[in-house]
């Protein structure tokens, strides 16, 4: 501020024949309101919000978002992409006090600034011209006449008057075609831009996009703490923070303040990390509305009329619809009333509930319960009804609720909460609860408890046929999660044909389980086929059992090893089920558990991390065997890149433990068979040997499942071992006759993943005992392209991937990435400065920029551009007008503010 009004400052500006850009009537305030903000250097460029490459289509782009969620920083991004690609850009930060006067005077300065057009706006920057809505018809026509490329970047419109706003609203809909328009604005701030919008004229970028995906915190982690993160405490601090971009970065900088060096110490920060966040949270709030806070914090989520509800008599919805726009308390919920209080927010605000007296939490609770009693919520009300001593009337809204919701919505964990809750005279009395709860257990860990139920419902008058058949399903899902195939087939079979449902809810588990079925008979195309056949209920279906059908198509795809379309299947699947039930619901971890396998396959060894982190323990406790043996495997392959066989062991070591736990043996055979794998690829002789003997010594027992169905599916897994176990003893005559039968079963039963790993190998093996092997390496590289399998043979062996990297037909075809070595980087240069393209400097200046940026005199940037001195001179005095320096070093300072001049990257 004080180098605008200096002496010394006017003295410079008389001796030197520059004109200013600013007239004397604009104010510092101006000057500062249309200097665009700086981004940090290790900023994260949010590569994964909507629009973050606005696409020319969309005129406008209307960024909204409550505190914290980096708008700004968005903006400053965007402002310096688009001069990267050579348009003007005007910074505009809004303020109370412009009122449409001064507006337009700031648009004018704005532009001018951004521009380097020195004379543009001179008559409404004087203040003798037109103003308010003349006024921004004026400032439209001479952007218009200019014919610049023009982005318009106007920050905090919210805090504009309401005449600003109608005057901002007017310039988005009568912008020129040179003009783009980005708005960044609080989600209170209404423009009436609704009909630009349903036009697709108007971009919408909201929370849902600016919300912190796991994979950018896992980017600032890496920043912050370097490569050695540990994936899952990130991912608990993203959950802690509810993704929020602000709560992250503070919990990262809890740690950081603290010492920390590693993120895995973050987990003995929890107290102040929570105490900070929650100082920034609720530390500044009023009494009366932490008091106001404190008393809504009782239902979840939030809506006005629910508030008022709660509170009658009081400015509830005034109260809160302040709160939303100042605070950032709440998540709100895109076009819509409804919201939440933020979850470490709500934590402590129901720990100052619980200090209330407790008659006045209880009619908290009952006025709740009444309110969404009344508006269909039963589940919800059922809770409140509970709290408020409302025992009969909770348990008859749960009755009505929690098998629909089961059902519909796969709220397993709310059903058995209410399980817990509930007496076992209450279940018997309501038999619609006795399935919910038999349902649920069913598809959990719990399966012995399940056929208890099965019994005394059956044990029940007037059982008939389609109770009888349900009571199947029930069964055949708990005998599905205890890895009992055949006892799953024997429940579903005398029911397969015509079964005596109504329901259309049942009739489409039925035909979830009719093409699972097929799956485990080796038909993964007739499973899909089955289960595009499903009876269509009238209207749509349940998402929630579609779903069920989307993870058994994407089982089929893996199954095939058709990894492509698996990866196309499971990423919208899982994101809906992630926003439905959360991130580490059982429904969701084992969708991420198959996508995971998919884009590993696909050699994305980061996303698949990423999409398991935090969720083995999940895994391991309540999900279907075969989600559980994927995830173990994927993480356990991707610690063998990583070249960590100690983390694989423990890995593996863990599916193991796992297995005994839940009594599921397919997985201490599928993790044996692993340990096998990573031993052969150091000719561990001994070791595979041993493994191999514990194999079949476990597969003895007489303890083990017996059915076909079971055995089948460890068959590939023992034969495969012994294969890998011959590998690691170089008996190549003993590998490929093991590799042919592993072959054949896989063929048999359409395991294609499996197929190309042992023909790959048999390839190998017989190429080892000088025999011809390039027919069928060439088969196995064209079944792994049109698979999408990139993996296959690195994981399989290093001897294999050499192999194939030697080969010359390997490398005239380049179908896979054979290694995950990357080739040597060459070293680091010294980055030079560079300017932008931009319209505000011809391509000259820009020239005289850069070399003027390296500090070289007039003369050798004369020399080095091959043009006289005195020419030079003039390219200077045009930078010194169109930059407003004063000074050659303030010119290059400029620049670098304006965005007109960055460093190249280093190379």
């Amino acid at each position: 501020m004080g180098r605008w009004s200096s002496p010394a400052y006017h003295a410079r500006q008389s001796r030197r024949p520059a004109v200013s850009t600013v007239h004397p009537a604009v104010t510092s305030d101006l000057l500062l309101k249309v200097t665009p903000p700086r981004v940090p250097r290790d900023a994260l460029v949010r590569e994964a919000v909507a629009g973050a490459t606005v696409p020319p289509a969309h005129a406008v782009v209307l960024v909204q978002a409550a505190a914290g969620f980096g708008k700004t920083l968005l903006l400053a991004q965007w402002r310096r992409d688009h001069l990267a690609q050579g348009a003007a850009v005007a910074w505009l930060l809004a303020q109370p006090q412009d009122e449409p006067a001064r507006l337009v005077q700031a648009l004018a300065l704005a532009v001018r600034v951004g521009a380097g057009r020195p004379t543009f706006g001179h008559a409404l920057l004087q203040g003798d011209g037109a103003m308010g809505l003349e006024g921004v018809t004026g400032w439209l026509a001479e952007v218009a006449q200019s014919a610049l490329q023009l982005v318009l970047i106007v920050d905090e419109a919210d805090r504009l008057s309401a005449a600003s706003r109608e005057a901002l609203a007017y310039l988005l809909r009568n912008a020129p075609p040179n003009l783009r328009c980005i708005v960044a604005a609080r989600t209170d701030c209404h423009l009436g831009l609704d009909d630009l919008v349903a036009y697709g004229d108007c971009l919408q970028v909201g929370t849902a996009q600016l919300r912190f995906s796991l994979d950018e915190a896992i980017h600032l982690a890496r920043n912050r703490f370097g490569e050695a993160i540990d994936r899952d405490a990130v991912a608990r601090l993203h959950e802690l923070a509810d993704g929020w971009p602000l709560g992250v970065q503070l919990a990262l900088s809890v740690s950081a303040s603290t010492g920390a060096r590693e993120l895995p110490r973050l987990a003995l920060q929890g107290a102040a990390l929570r105490t900070q966040l929650l100082d920034f949270l609720l530390g500044n709030l009023a009494p009366a509305d932490l008091d106001f806070l404190t008393r809504i914090s009782v239902a979840e989520p939030l809506h006005p009329a629910l508030c008022a509800a709660l509170l009658p008599g009081s400015d509830a919805a005034q109260r809160l619809q302040r709160l939303v726009r100042d605070t950032p308390v709440f998540v709100a919920a895109e076009h819509s009333e409804w919201l939440r209080l933020h979850a470490l927010a709500c934590e402590a605000l129901r720990e100052r509930l619980a200090a209330l007296p407790e008659d006045e939490q209880q009619a908290l609770h009952a006025r709740a319960a009444d309110w969404m009693a009344e508006h269909g919520l039963l589940d919800a009300a059922a809770g409140h009804a509970l709290a408020a001593g409302q025992q009969q009337k909770a348990y008859a809204l749960a009755e009505r609720s929690l098998y629909e919701m089961l059902m519909t919505r796969g709220r397993q964990g709310a059903v058995l909460e209410w399980l817990d809750r509930l007496p076992a005279q209450e279940l018997d009395r309501r038999p619609r609860l006795l399935l919910a709860a038999a349902w649920s257990l069913a598809l959990s860990e719990r399966h012995d408890e399940a056929q208890r139920l099965v019994t005394r419902i059956l044990a029940q008058p007037s059982v008939d046929d389609s109770l009888r058949c349900e009571c199947a399903l029930i069964l055949g899902g708990a005998a599905v999660f205890a890895d009992d195939p055949d006892r799953f087939a024997e429940l579903h079979d005398p029911w397969a044909a015509a079964p005596p449902l109504h329901d259309p809810l049942l009739l489409q588990v039925h035909a979830n389980r009719t093409a699972f079925r097929a799956l485990l008979d080796g038909e993964p195309a007739l499973a899909r086929l089955r289960q595009q056949q499903a009876p269509l209920a009238p209207g749509d279906r349940p998402a929630y059992l579609s779903r069920w059908g989307d993870f058994i198509i994407g089982l089929t795809y893996l199954w095939e090893g058709q990894v492509l379309l698996a990866e196309q299947l499971l990423r919208p699947s899982l994101a809906a089920a992630e926003a439905d039930l959360g991130r580490r619901s059982s429904f969701a971890s084992m969708f991420a558990s198959l996508l995971a396998a998919a884009v590993w396959e696909r050699d994305q060894p980061e996303e698949a991390a990423a999409l398991l982190a935090n969720r083995l323990d999940v895994l391991e406790r309540s999900s279907l065997p075969e989600s559980a043996l994927l995830g173990y495997r994927t993480m356990a392959r991707i610690a063998i890149a990583a070249d960590s066989e100690s983390r694989a062991l423990d890995l593996l070591g863990a599916m193991d433990a796992v297995g005994i736990a839940r009594k599921l043996p397919r997985l201490r055979v599928a993790s044996l068979a692993d340990q096998v794998r990573l031993h052969a690829r150091r000719f561990r002789t001994e070791t595979c040997r041993d493994l191999c003997r514990q194999m079949d010594e476990l597969l003895a027992q007489p303890d083990m499942p017996t059915g076909q169905l079971w055995q089948r599916s460890v068959q590939p897994l023992r034969l495969l071992a012994r294969g890998y176990a011959a590998i690691a003893a170089q008996d190549w005559r003993a590998a490929v006759q093991c590799l042919a039968e592993v072959e054949a079963v896989a063929l048999k039963t359409r395991q294609g993943r499996v197929r190309i790993e042992a023909l790959a190998l048999r390839a190998w093996a017989l190429d080892r005992c000088g025999e011809k092997a390039q027919p069928l390496l060439q088969e196995t590289l064209g079944l792994a392209r049109a698979s999408g399998l990139q993996r296959v043979f690195a994981d399989a062996h290093p001897g294999l991937a050499k192999w194939l990297s030697d080969s010359a037909a390997a490398v005239a075809a380049r179908p896979v990435a054979a290694t995950s070595e990357t080739a040597p980087v060459a070293p680091a240069t010294r980055a030079q400065p560079r300017a932008l393209p931009s319209m505000a400097l011809t391509p000259k200046e820009r020239e005289v920029l850069e070399l003027l940026a390296r500090s070289l005199s007039n003369k050798e940037i004369g020399l080095a551009m091959q043009v006289g001195e005195e020419t030079i001179k003039w390219h200077m005095k045009n930078l010194f007008a169109k930059l407003d320096a004063g000074t050659r070093k303030q010119v290059v300072s400029r620049a670098r503010i304006l965005g007109l001049l960055a460093d190249a990257p280093t190379v």
